[in-house]
């Protein structure tokens, strides 16, 4: 006898569609109210806005996947971002396709830093994580002696890369776009990526088959790092100003948007898509309650009314397919 699925487990099955949708719906009704909200100006403005925590959240996904977390993406992004700045002040000939490469390439490292402490030493995640982000921000601190670095003494060639425009979007929009196909592709086809979801699903299953749990959860935190020493050059250079705080209490907001796009807390569970719609409905709600004369106080309310929304749907899509399990054990 086969068991239909609860009308629940029907339309969670459908996330993704459903939350583009809501995303759609709050859009054209803002629009309704506010004409210019819905401007293709004022679009490609949000998408903007909202690019960084669209690349940031799909990594995050990856973490999150492999039952693991990283709490330490904001301060890998300010560290990465008052490095690179600092670098462009002392030498301002570099190129920014280098400064590109060199941001990723500090942000991998800090990134691999936590992954070791993860898979050789043990330490779980949020532990490691929670530690990082102190250590990462304190260092922002030691290397700029608490001061700022302003959009004069950064280069005209550094602070133009995220801002300038191609068909109507600005190079950062552009990033993000890219980094959602890439990384949708490495999920869904390179071995790593069916690897990452499988030790998600069941480590003790995947160990059997010979995966190294520790191994995958290392290369997803060194990929996590590399997107947030992206996103530091690209942080810094778009609001043209490096300190101590930037990106405060970001990481939040990463792991929001990843429970909002269904991703699983426990692990195993997720998509790409997911992610950056999550993203981009904080970003919609963000930007579009101040036109709605709404409180900054109520934005923080109804953010996090959302996310704990989120949250007891994950919790009920996931009890519903433990007990299909179930019953399919017992038949």
């Amino acid at each position: 006898m086969t068991n239909t699925p609860s009308p629940l487990a029907r339309i969670l099955a459908h996330r993704e569609w459903i939350l583009a949708a809501i995303i759609i719906l709050m859009t054209v009704g803002i629009g309704t109210q506010e004409a210019f909200f819905i401007s293709p100006d004022n679009l490609s403005e949000l998408l903007d806005d909202t690019a960084i925590l669209i690349m940031l959240a799909m990594v995050q996904m990856l973490v999150i996947v492999t039952r693991c977390i990283d709490l330490s993406v904001a301060s890998n992004l300010a560290l990465t971002g008052m490095i690179v700045a600092l670098i462009n002040v002392a030498h301002p000939e570099t190129p920014a396709l280098v400064t590109l490469v060199m941001s990723i390439g500090i942000g991998a490292v800090l990134g691999a830093f936590n992954g070791i402490l993860v898979w050789l030493v043990g330490i779980p995640s949020i532990v490691v994580t929670l530690g990082t982000m102190s250590i990462y921000r304190g260092m922002v601190f030691l290397l700029s002696g608490g001061e700022w670095v302003n959009a004069h003494e950064m280069t005209p060639q550094f602070l133009a890369f995220p801002r300038e425009v191609t068909l109507g979007l600005t190079t950062l929009s552009w990033l993000a776009i890219i980094m959602i196909v890439l990384v949708a592709l490495f999920c869904r086809y390179s071995a790593t990526g069916r690897a990452i979801f499988a030790i998600g699903g069941n480590p003790k299953a995947a160990v059997y088959a010979g995966l190294n749990v520790g191994k995958y959860q290392f290369i997803t935190f060194c990929i996590s790092g590399a997107m947030a020493g992206l996103c530091g050059y690209l942080w810094v250079s778009r609001f043209a100003v490096a300190y101590t705080e930037v990106a405060l209490a970001f990481e939040l907001q990463v792991v929001a948007a990843c429970v909002i796009g269904g991703i699983s807390i426990a692990g195993g569970i997720g998509s790409v898509w997911g992610a950056a719609l999550g993203a981009i409905f904080l970003g919609l709600i963000k930007n579009a309650l101040p036109v709605l004369g709404i409180s900054p106080f109520w934005q923080m309310a109804i953010s996090g009314g959302v996310i704990v929304l989120a949250v007891i749907i994950n919790s009920r899509s996931e009890k519903q397919v433990g007990r299909r399990i179930l019953r399919e054990v017992h038949q």
